[in-house]
């Protein structure tokens, strides 16, 4: 039998302010039936739920403005928590176990802390543990550097982890269990009789992670997109087939479009900027430097010499971005900065974009015909992204899936 690499997130894990165990031993008989099925199993798990936001909040409370590196020796202890539980509920099962944080499995990562990028892993530890038989129990979100400091990898970061042990032990999948039964074609509480997928190629989930979509991390994609890892997303309550995240299949492109997001975004506009060579390189390359990522950008045609410049950001950057803009304003003469924190971005993806034409012409007549103004547009081989208000955001979600028939077709197939 092969290898399986399994990771249980926060609600898998149960919440410690309820010395809650329940949800975790259920986790953990799911580990077991696995390795009672020959296989060697390494189980990732993240802190229980609400435990690394309150220590964040303690770390506040005492310093918020201390150094990045205290605030992840601090919130990796919410993993390491959960790693010893999960051996001793394996061991309580009958299972021999071994936990193991990121730095005993030579998890080692850039010093990037808060948001640490995973440059190697030692394998060794892992496979002498499954030469004797141990379920390895693995503490996700974390790794340590070349001189010794614990790292984090950021939000979401321990299904980084595990699709990045899955790759290094070359596991057969990395089931990832979580508090939905699946991927779906659109947010169920938003629409709700959207159809969970069977099967979505890794661009597809890397689009709809990066835009919106919360099922997976967004690294993690990238991780098992780059390494071939297939990925299922299964529930951790319910024992049902979920979604397996792998490569395109010729199939796939049969569908014009596998699924639709909303993700909140700001608009930032420099007003009569001046028409010449190397403007725009200022004031992107003035944005780069603070490590602000700008996402879609258009460009007006203007009057006099002198044009205006759209682009969108994450809200948590816009204060930064407007100081920014504001002394650029007066640097390259520009007339003014707008700014406006109601705007959301819905997209639709699908690798069928490739083979099919008019998907825009749909997306935007059905936008359109509920009363639905785009301001901005971005496109990509297997994406369309529309800029639009706040206010519109559910109702263009549901619009959309209407339109690209993305919703079961009766009540009792909704999930």
């Amino acid at each position: 039998m092969g290898i399986i690499v399994q990771k249980f997130g926060g609600t898998s894990m149960g919440r410690w302010d309820r010395m809650d165990t329940d949800r975790l031993l259920q986790s953990a008989e799911r580990v077991a039936k696995t390795k009672a099925q020959g296989h060697d199993v390494l189980v990732v798990v993240s802190a229980m739920a609400g435990l690394t936001n309150l220590l964040l909040e303690l770390a506040g409370r005492v310093n918020p403005e201390g150094e990045p590196r205290e605030f992840d020796t601090l919130a990796s202890t919410g993993e390491q928590i959960s790693i010893g539980l999960m051996a001793l509920a394996l061991q309580r099962l009958g299972y021999p176990s071994i936990s193991f944080t990121g730095a005993q499995i030579g998890m080692k990562t850039d010093a990037a802390f808060t948001k640490a990028r995973i440059q190697s892993i030692d394998t060794d530890r892992i496979r002498k543990a499954f030469r004797h038989g141990k379920i390895v129990v693995v503490a996700g979100f974390q790794g340590v550097t070349d001189e010794g400091d614990i790292t984090t990898l950021g939000r979401g970061g321990s299904d980084t982890s595990a699709v990045a042990i899955a790759a290094a032990l070359k596991a057969d999948v990395c089931e990832i269990y979580t508090d939905v039964r699946g991927v779906y074609t659109a947010d169920p509480r938003v629409v709700p009789r959207a159809k969970m997928l069977e099967r979505i190629s890794y661009e597809e989930m890397l689009e709809l992670a990066s835009l919106g979509s919360k099922v997976l991390q967004t690294r993690s994609v990238e991780f098992a997109m780059n390494y071939k890892v297939p990925v299922c997303v299964l529930s951790s309550f319910e024992e049902v087939p979920g979604t397996l995240v792998t490569e395109e299949a010729e199939d796939m492109e049969r569908v014009m479009v596998r699924g639709v997001t909303s993700i909140p975004e700001a608009k930032v506009s420099l007003v009569g900027v001046p028409d010449k060579p190397g403007v725009a390189a200022k004031i992107f390359g003035d944005i780069a430097a603070r490590n602000i990522n700008v996402d879609m950008i258009i460009q007006n045609v203007g009057s006099d010499d002198h044009n205006d410049i759209s682009f969108t950001v994450s809200r948590s950057d816009l204060k930064a971005v407007i100081a920014i803009a504001n002394d650029l304003v007066k640097e390259i003469h520009a007339q003014k900065v707008q700014s406006d924190d109601k705007v959301v971005k819905v997209s639709a993806v699908g690798v069928g974009m490739r083979s099919h034409s008019g998907v825009a012409g749909k997306m935007f007549s059905a936008l359109a015909n509920k009363g639905i103004n785009i301001q901005l547009i971005s496109t990509s081989e297997i994406k369309i992204s529309c800029i639009i208000a706040e206010e519109y955001a559910e109702l263009a979600v549901r619009a959309l899936a209407e339109e690209f028939e993305l919703e079961n077709e009766s009540k009792e197939l909704e999930q």
